[in-house]
C-alpha cells in the first residue's frame, strides 16, 4: 500500500476553474457541479480532488486500501420507493468497487443524495480519512461531480479516476457484475 500511495502523493492536485457566468445555467449550477452533457472530457480534477491514474488505482486493493465507488447511472433502470433499483440490464465495474448510480448528476434527489452520502458513510465506517477513489467512465462528468460533492462533505481523501472503467479495461484488467448500492454482485 505504502508503495501505491507514494504513487498517489506524487501527483500534484489540480485546482479547477470555477465555471464562468455563462457556464453557469447553462453546463454547471451555482455550486459548480456539472448539469449537462455530461459525456464530455474533463481535464482537471475538482479543486482539493486528486487526480489518480489507472495504473496507480491498479495497485490498490478495492475496501483495504481504498474504498471504490463507480457513479455510472443506471441507463434504463430506476430507483423504486423502496430503495431498490430496478435495472434494464447488468452493470460491470472494477471488482470491489461499490456501484451508486445517479451519485454523479449534479443536482441530486434528496433521496439518493442521502443514500448516496449514509452508503460512503456505512463502507468507510464512519472514517472520513479513508481514501475514496470515484469514476464512471472516460470523458464523465459524473465522477467529477461525485468526487467533488464527497470533497465539500469533508472527506480529505477523494481520488478522482477519470478513465474509469474504460481505462482499467484499456490496461487489460478484468471487470465484474456489480449491483446498486454498494453491494457486490454474487
Amino acid at each position: 500500500m505504502r508503495r501505491a500511495l507514494s504513487i498517489v502523493v506524487m501527483a500534484a492536485l489540480s485546482l479547477a476553474a470555477p465555471p464562468t457566468a455563462a457556464q453557469v445555467g447553462t453546463l454547471f449550477n451555482r455550486e459548480g457541479y456539472r448539469i449537462a452533457h455530461y459525456r464530455a472530457p474533463a481535464h482537471r480534477a475538482p479543486a482539493g480532488v486528486v487526480r489518480i491514474a489507472p495504473a496507480a488505482a491498479a495497485q490498490l486493493r478495492p475496501d483495504v486500501d481504498a474504498l471504490f465507488i463507480d457513479v455510472l447511472p443506471a441507463e434504463g433502470g430506476q430507483r423504486q420507493a423502496d430503495g431498490l433499483w430496478r435495472l434494464a440490464r447488468p452493470h460491470e465495474s472494477i471488482p470491489g468497487a461499490r456501484w451508486f448510480p445517479e451519485a454523479g448528476r449534479g443536482e441530486l434527489a434528496d433521496d439518493v443524495e442521502g443514500w448516496f452520502l449514509a452508503g460512503i458513510g456505512r463502507l468507510s465506517h464512519g472514517r472520513r480519512d479513508r481514501p475514496i477513489i470515484l469514476f464512471c467512465l472516460a470523458d464523465c462528468w459524473m465522477s467529477w461531480n461525485a468526487a467533488r460533492r464527497l470533497k465539500a462533505q469533508g472527506y480529505p481523501q477523494v481520488w478522482w479516476l477519470a478513465e474509469g472503467v474504460d481505462g482499467w479495461r484499456d490496461l487489460g484488467l478484468p471487470l465484474a457484475p456489480v449491483t446498486p448500492g454498494g453491494g457486490v454482485a454474487r
